[in-house]
């Protein structure tokens, strides 16, 4: 497996903490989401390393599948954690 894209949520650290030593140094991409809902995809999301957030912000499961498909087919999100919100 040469690339590794890991789901995640804020506070849950425990999670990376836990990971293996061959999972921590793959390359790899986590992504952090704001609340995940059932809504449809939109096709537009913000998603950088760190995002300006106020209250609730979420983001579909759908569209977070899109990120996680797009980051795990090229190279930018490499060694990096991605934060997702509408």
């Amino acid at each position: 497996m040469s690339r590794l894209v890991w789901l995640s949520s804020f506070g849950v650290g425990d999670t990376y903490r836990s990971a293996s030593v061959t999972q921590k140094v793959m390359y790899r991409t986590f992504l952090l989401p704001g609340h995940a809902d059932q809504g449809p995809a939109k096709g537009r999301y913000r998603v950088g390393e760190r995002l300006p957030m106020k209250g609730n912000p979420t983001i579909s499961r759908a569209d977070a599948a899109d990120f996680l498909f797009q980051a795990a087919r090229a190279p930018e999100w490499i060694h990096r954690d991605a934060v997702i919100a509408d």
